[in-house]
């Protein structure tokens, strides 16, 4: 008798939730929060250190970076006194954060074992978004109406400025190559800049789409992933020749995305209210999870090595600014 009411509650689910994707058995679980403190007002990026297992966020609206302890599940220090920070960055080989300050155009740099304050390289207005590559260590740094600067962390030196048109968004580097590709909401496309020759090498218009914000590497470097919220589209490009591979829907106001090879998943986190999880099978992709979450939780980290989503929540009247740990099965 219990499987003729299957699809009856099955029905009832969608009514009441409007029609609204679940997430499916163990895709999104929510593991613990860890409560940020008295930061207030919008978060920005996260960025974490592996070994001593660490998350940095950046509490832009506080003028902040909370310093959690994943291991003890608990806010370990926060760095005050700093100028809108939006980016953040960890370098393993030097040991050493990255602050990028939209408010003042500084990247200021601490320590990763005692967070000391060890020095500043001023850029410009608006420096924002921070990535870090592996071999040779380099910190780039998105920043003003149109740069990108590249940062010796060995030297705590800037080596290189990379210039084009319009303030650039989320980038990512393209494995195995020297190309930068850029998101260029203010262009409506993006830039593809080569690190070798510290110029831009071509651009990629969206033309029907709008606000492209986050972006990542696809799980074979092939191709790039990136959301735009004009409308809200998750679309996926090839990294050689700027071709679509690939159209979804998205959930609105995405601000992060990740890919995750070892599921073959694609993560969107928004401040509509969700994080999207849309998987690929065979040659599609399907929407697994329509995963609630508070409004204005647009900012978010996959890490792969340790199977976890950090979720940043904004702190509102009654409840603390936390970080919101998804376990992914």
């Amino acid at each position: 008798m219990k499987s003729l009411y299957r699809p009856v509650l099955a029905v009832l689910c969608v009514l009441l939730t409007g029609g609204a994707l679940a997430a499916e058995p163990d895709t999104l679980v929510l593991e613990r929060t860890i409560p940020l403190g008295n930061a207030s007002g919008r978060i920005d990026h996260l960025t974490v250190d592996l070994v001593r297992q660490r998350l940095f966020v950046a509490e832009l609206g506080n003028d902040s970076v909370g310093v959690v302890d994943l291991k003890e599940g608990r806010l370990l220090k926060t760095l005050t006194g700093l100028s809108e920070p939006q980016g953040v960055g960890y370098v393993a080989p030097t040991d050493e954060l990255y602050v990028a300050n939209g408010g003042d155009g500084t990247v200021r740099i601490y320590g990763g074992d005692d967070l000391s304050f060890r020095g500043q390289i001023r850029l410009g207005e608006d420096a924002d978004n921070v990535r870090v590559t592996e071999e040779p260590a380099r910190v780039l740094v998105g920043y003003g109406s149109g740069a990108l600067a590249v940062i010796d962390p060995r030297k705590r030196a800037l080596i290189a400025d990379i210039k084009f048109k319009g303030h650039p968004e989320g980038f990512q580097i393209v494995p195995g190559t020297d190309h930068v590709i850029v998101n260029v909401p203010d262009a409506q496309g993006m830039a593809v800049l080569d690190l070798k020759s510290a110029r831009q090498a071509t651009f990629w218009p969206l033309h029907d789409l709008r606000d492209n914000y986050p972006m990542a590497v696809g799980e074979t470097a092939v191709d790039v992933w990136l959301a735009t919220r004009s409308p809200a589209r998750l679309l996926a490009m090839n990294a050689t020749t700027g071709a679509r591979t690939t159209l979804l829907d998205s959930c609105g106001d995405a601000d992060d995305v990740f890919t995750d090879s070892k599921r073959h998943r694609i993560y969107v986190s928004c401040g509509s209210g969700f994080i999207d999880v849309w998987e690929r099978q065979d040659a599609t992709y399907r929407r697994v999870a329509h995963q609630a979450t508070p409004s204005g939780a647009r900012t978010s980290l996959f890490v792969p090595s340790l199977d976890r989503l950090y979720l940043a929540v904004r702190a509102t009247p009654g409840k603390p600014a936390a970080i919101w740990i998804y376990r992914l099965q």
